[in-house]
């Protein structure tokens, strides 16, 4: 067998070389950890065999085969980015807070990017152009703009999305931020130091630690599941109550009663554990006497990210929330024993300083061009009067030269509820919530009717934003059309579709991890 092995030095350049690949160390080894790859120890030396690796990859390869028969033969593969690395996607402000919904920048710099190499034949903008995103959500297109020197206008119905948004691409002073973080840091250090939840936590967190090493190691688990040796359904849910049995005693031995009922069923309530909600008043009264407003913006950005992170729920349902988990669980992210968190000291920090250092990252790559979200309905917003009181500059360049064109991607009908995603950040900011002014909202469902509204709010929004380009412009829309209605949005929008293209949607957060496609509809004004 031993002709057959490689080191994961040797593992690296070979499935590179043979599937023109660009995987690294920190890839392999993810393998290994999550069971993908089995790992062969020789004289304390780690080793990968050949036939295992051409098993995993060739797999992959197929992936362009099955995506290819599930959603049609007409995919744009290039249009997938597969070859582009996690890191990228998220790269700098994309990531300053999640958002449920948002394309990779990739896709927006695939058609903004003038200068771009690869086999698009058209340059639809240019540098120094106007474009306009009406479905701004967390800002992706007006990052890429920038980045790419672009200007650009978003507009939202929520008030928190624009926030996002203008947070990633205003000018921040990191030296004033990074001496609030600091300072609110160590003064919830010192608040919580000696509660007794942290000794709580300590003891649960070190018994569950010492459980998943007898009973989940990783990978051999993993590897013992899928030889069918364990039923991994009856074995997690029996681990689960043993478990469970050693968490009520710890309950028990530091009076921690974690199911008190609340009459306010407020989402922060119900949602995150007593010391967390406790941690969360405390870093609000913290943040609210910041006298900086740019400062005590962001700082609500990096307590929004900690609370979604740190509430009461599985790390595999982060994006969906089902029903509060109080208790030790199976996390099937994890493949192990999980529990919920009883601080957010650590991600508060965590999230602190990874904002500053992605600001300091935009900052290097920032033009000297205009962006802004403005918050209001995009169905009847008037830009040049919003823009007057706002950034009366970038209002003077869309008098004079109007926008190049529109590069957005409206909400799918029927499937998310884009203020009831940061709930908790409306809740905890006081911020006014929008929800019926929402298009083609989850609640609405997907039928007839909602599909009409949606036609009509869609192009009643196209209509208005019209007023504002150029006769020659270029109109972007990534949408997935599973209901065939955006041929019908262009025709009462006065637009005609010139060009379709159909992307295989791959590194889906979401469980559901199907074969999914959406397109990209390239729109001009029907003279």
């Amino acid at each position: 067998m031993e002709n057959h092995l490689l080191t994961i030095d040797e593992s690296v350049r070979y499935v590179n070389d043979k599937y023109r690949k660009n995987v690294s160390r920190e890839n392999i080894s993810y393998l290994i950890k999550y069971g993908q790859l089995r790992r062969h120890i020789i004289n304390g030396n780690s080793f990968l065999r050949i036939e295992d690796l051409e098993n995993y990859y060739s797999q992959l390869e197929n992936n362009k085969i099955q995506w290819k028969s599930q959603v049609g033969e007409d995919l744009n593969w290039e249009l997938s980015f597969d070859n582009v690395k996690e890191y990228e996607r998220t790269k700098h402000v994309h990531r300053l807070h999640p958002y449920k919904g948002k394309f990779i920048p990739q896709l927006v710099e695939y058609f903004l990017d003038d200068h771009l190499n690869g086999s698009k034949k058209e340059v639809f903008f240019h540098r120094g152009d106007i474009v306009i995103d009406p479905f701004c959500g967390s800002g992706t297109t007006l990052v890429q703009a920038n980045e790419l020197g672009i200007n650009a206008i978003g507009v939202d119905i929520s008030e928190f999305n624009t926030l996002i948004s203008n947070m990633k691409v205003e000018k921040h002073d990191i030296d004033k931020l990074s001496q609030e973080t600091l300072k609110i840091t160590q003064q919830l250090q010192n608040a919580f130091s000696n509660s007794i939840w942290k000794d709580f936590d300590t003891e649960l967190t070190n018994s569950i630690s010492e459980f998943n090493k007898e009973f989940f190691p990783t990978p051999d688990i993993l590897y013992r599941v899928r030889r069918g040796e364990i039923d991994l359904a009856s074995y997690s849910h029996a681990k689960v109550n043993e478990i469970g049995k050693i968490s009520k005693i710890i309950q028990q031995k530091y009076f921690i009663n974690l199911h008190e009922k609340n009459p306010n069923n407020s989402f922060i309530n119900k949602w995150f554990t007593p010391p967390v909600k406790s941690e969360i008043i405390f870093l609000l009264n913290q943040i609210n006497s910041v006298k900086n407003e740019d400062a005590k913006n962001i700082l609500r950005l990096i307590l929004s990210r900690t609370a979604r992170s740190c509430r009461a729920t599985t790390h595999s349902d982060l994006a969906t929330l089902i029903e509060p988990v109080l208790e030790p669980y199976y996390c099937h992210k994890h493949n192990k024993i999980c529990k919920p968190l009883f601080s957010l000291s650590y991600w508060w920090d965590f999230y602190s300083k990874d904002t500053i250092k992605r600001l300091l990252e935009f900052d290097g790559l920032r033009t000297k061009t205009h962006q802004i979200c403005i918050t209001g309905d995009s169905r009847e917003i008037d830009l040049n009067k919003s823009l007057s009181s706002l950034d009366k500059a970038l209002q003077t360049l869309l008098s004079e030269k109007k926008a190049k064109g529109i590069f957005t991607s409206p909400p799918y009908v029927g499937m998310i509820d884009y203020h009831e995603q940061h709930a908790y950040a409306y809740e905890m900011f006081n911020i006014p919530r929008r929800d019926s002014e929402e298009i083609g909202p989850q609640s609405k469902g997907k039928g007839l009717a909602a599909r009409n509204e949606y036609v009509k709010g869609i192009s009643t929004v196209l209509i208005n934003m019209m007023n504002y380009l150029v006769n020659d412009c270029e109109i972007f829309i990534v949408a997935n059309d599973s209901f065939n209605i955006y041929p019908q949005i262009a025709k009462l929008s006065g637009l005609k579709i010139i060009e379709e293209f159909k992307r295989p949607v791959l590194n889906r957060t979401e469980k559901d991890k199907s074969s999914y496609s959406e397109k990209i509809f390239r729109m001009k004004r029907d003279d």
